[in-house]
């Protein structure tokens, strides 16, 4: 995959504005420097014909927003994730520059690495040395001894802390050891700290059901992180766990399938975000063991696999904001798009389509450079084949809805 010359315009564009839920008439884009510089209805200004312009006819097609996942995985190659630490970090490069193409070509110009992911790659992506999505990080995610990113069976006492082992997480115990953990990772540039505030499917020895990290912990992460100006996320399934990391300060709840209506108030009083990731459980449930979900958490699949969309819809009933995230592992990714088919059940298309742009951007502090298209943002964009406003279920196909990728003005796919 590569990188196409800048183009200075698209023109014949019908711009899909999501928070209005409205298409413009046919309008041009201009573009410079990977920036959107005007956006005005009509046709090209009289020198866009100059011998240095790239123009891109979108011939009357939707132009949206690219889109936004928050809760990917770009390491994990298998659904085994105890064997990751395992691996050559430079064969789980490589399987990541596979990942984040594949998930560019699908329409996502951003996506944030929900553990795992490192400055390293980051720095590959931002410089083109691997063509990939934006990609927000936050190094290895932090777990309890036991907990969600201890990958260590039962029988395994020995754990490889070192900072270059490509596991997805750190285990520390404490609030010095989980300070320090969280002061590694920003140390090296990481935009959140993750933190495992309870149980999950793919680990080996904790229960879904459990709550994970003390108070004094939890609230050490949160410390670190806004001191940096950052914030932390944590994995959680329970009401119990989620509507505790709320009240401590933890700004984005990954998953959160069984939340109750406490966790309804805790996320409007804070402001926070819920990242649902469904997709994930239902390919877990359908093909997890073929792409290498070990059987102890085969088992543990059918504890949050139906629970998910009725947790979507308490909290999209009661306007909490919500992220566009999918968690898909190994062979399993390919189904990314598949999440705006769930979605859909309980969603209107426009409520989907925010999660996936503007709330998305505003919670990776991006408003106004992410998620829209608007003068003063980046150059990143999908040419529709299809309006989602009328059925945002179109996008789950991307090799049909979609005509063209740009990020920063380039085309990554264009026919």
């Amino acid at each position: 995959m590569h990188l196409d010359r800048a183009v200075t315009s698209i023109t014949n564009a019908r711009i899909l504005d999501v928070d209005t839920g409205s298409i413009s008439e046919p309008s041009t884009i201009e573009i410079e420097d990977g920036t959107i510089t005007v956006v005005r209805a009509g046709g090209p200004a009289d020198d866009a014909g100059a011998h240095d312009a790239e123009v891109f006819d979108a011939e009357g097609r939707v132009v949206s927003p690219g889109l936004i996942d928050g809760h990917v995985h770009v390491l994990a190659s298998t659904a085994n994730l105890s064997d990751l630490g395992g691996e050559s970090p430079y064969y789980l490069a490589a399987q990541a520059s596979r990942l984040l193409g594949d998930m560019l070509t699908r329409g996502f110009t951003t996506v944030r690495d929900a553990g795992g992911a490192d400055f390293g790659l980051a720095a590959a992506v931002r410089e083109n040395l691997v063509i990939g999505p934006r990609l927000f990080f936050g190094g290895k995610a932090l777990s309890q001894t036991g907990g969600h990113a201890d990958m260590r069976g039962p029988g395994t006492h020995v754990l490889d802390r070192h900072m270059c082992c490509p596991n997805i997480g750190i285990v520390c115990d404490g609030a010095d050891a989980v300070r320090k953990a969280a002061r590694e990772n920003l140390r090296t540039g990481a935009d959140h700290i993750k933190i495992m505030l309870s149980g999950g499917v793919a680990s080996p020895t904790d229960r879904v059901d459990s709550t994970q990290f003390s108070d004094e912990e939890i609230r050490a992460a949160v410390e670190e992180a806004e001191a940096a100006n950052r914030y932390v996320l944590g994995h959680a399934y329970t009401a119990r766990s989620v509507n505790r990391g709320l009240s401590l300060g933890v700004r984005s709840i990954e998953h959160g399938n069984l939340i109750d209506e406490k966790s309804v108030e805790l996320f409007l009083e804070h402001d926070a975000f819920l990242v649902p990731t469904l997709v994930t459980y239902e390919r877990l449930k359908a093909e997890g063991a073929r792409f290498g979900l070990p059987e102890s958490s085969q088992n543990k699949v059918d504890d949050v696999l139906y629970a998910g969309i009725d947790a979507l819809a308490l909290a999209t009933r009661h306007d909490v904001n919500i992220v566009f995230g999918s968690d898909l592992l190994g062979g399993m990714h390919p189904h990314q798009n598949h999440e705006f088919v769930i979605r859909s059940q309980v969603q209107t298309p426009q409520q989907v389509l925010r999660s996936a742009t503007t709330t998305a951007a505003r919670l990776l502090g991006q408003e106004g450079r992410l998620g829209v298209v608007a003068e003063g943002a980046h150059a990143d964009l999908l040419v529709l084949d299809a309006n989602p406003l009328e059925d945002v279920t179109v996008l789950g196909d991307a090799e049909a809805a979609i005509h063209a990728v740009f990020k920063g003005g380039r085309a990554v796919r264009r026919p």
